[in-house]
């Protein structure tokens, strides 16, 4: 009877030894990242610590921590409350209208609803020119076009979005499965009866769940876009720091955390429901 033990160590042995090729690579990588992090913060200009930096500092933790509780509700001018709700507004009025802006990209761009390649690859070339622009230089572009203000920031928002939704709507499509469109086909039906009855309850989840993902993304987004003037609360933020009103800055810092905290649950669980 033959003993294994012996035919089987050199085996585990030679696996167990690292290779010398795969840790001098992993090595240089290192040295590599390690080399751009110095460049990095060595083009960062540091001119020192300002004299009065501890009694701002002491005054911005003040402020936080005891936040202006007046400013929530005020019966005759803007406050938290109004500016809150007119960011909610400006993300779901942007994100109903790349929604629909975005289902025709979504067909126009994948490759299993057009004839060529050309047709696809122009569509998502276009898609992938809108995602260049970031929300903001849209909104200033805006601004410049319709005046500063929530009209603004809702179609920054609404352009902007066009480009990552249409993406994902056109991946959506791609991956559905062909069986129930080969069935109609075969049976006779016309391209809308294909289109309503076997592409659009595959897609129609997967539609629902990514606007309720870039909603939670426009939100943020459109609190942002308040501190350059295209609405929301972002405006008595940007005046609240310029005018170094801490205890107000606390309070509007309070309310989008609570605003984000909660409308990210709720989506979240109608996500999950979706999918």
């Amino acid at each position: 009877m033959r003993n294994t033990t012996n035919m089987t160590e050199p085996k585990i042995w030679s696996e167990l030894v690292p290779k010398p090729k795969k840790s001098r690579a992993r090595w240089l990588i290192y040295l590599a990242l390690a080399a751009v992090y110095i460049w990095a913060f060595a083009g960062v200009p540091y001119s020192g610590i300002k004299e009065t930096a501890g009694q701002v500092t002491k005054a911005i933790l003040a402020g936080l921590f005891s936040p202006d509780w007046d400013y929530v509700y005020l019966p005759d001018g803007e406050d938290l409350l109004r500016g809150l709700l007119d960011t909610l507004a400006i993300s779901i009025l942007g994100t109903i209208i790349s929604t629909l802006i975005c289902i025709p990209f979504a067909f126009w761009s994948a490759t299993n609803m057009s004839r060529s390649r050309f047709t696809s690859g122009s569509g998502k070339m276009l898609l992938s020119l809108i995602r260049t622009f970031p929300e903001v230089v849209m909104a200033l572009l805006f601004i410049k076009a319709v005046g500063p203000g929530s009209f603004a920031g809702v179609l920054a928002l609404g352009l902007h979005s066009v480009g990552m939704l249409g993406k994902l709507f056109a991946d959506e499509v791609e991956n559905i499965d062909p069986g129930p469109a080969e069935a109609l086909i075969a049976s006779g039906a016309s391209r809308l009866q294909i289109l309503r009855f076997a592409v659009l309850p595959q897609v129609l989840p997967g539609f629902l769940s990514y606007t309720l993902y870039r909603f939670e993304i426009n939100l943020r987004s459109a609190t942002i876009l308040g501190v350059i003037g295209a609405g929301g609360i972002g405006t008595p933020l940007i005046f609240a720091l310029s005018s170094r009103n801490w205890d107000r800055v606390g309070i509007i810092l309070l309310g989008i955390i609570v605003m984000i905290t909660v409308l990210d649950f709720v989506s979240g669980a109608i996500r999950k429901r979706l999918v």
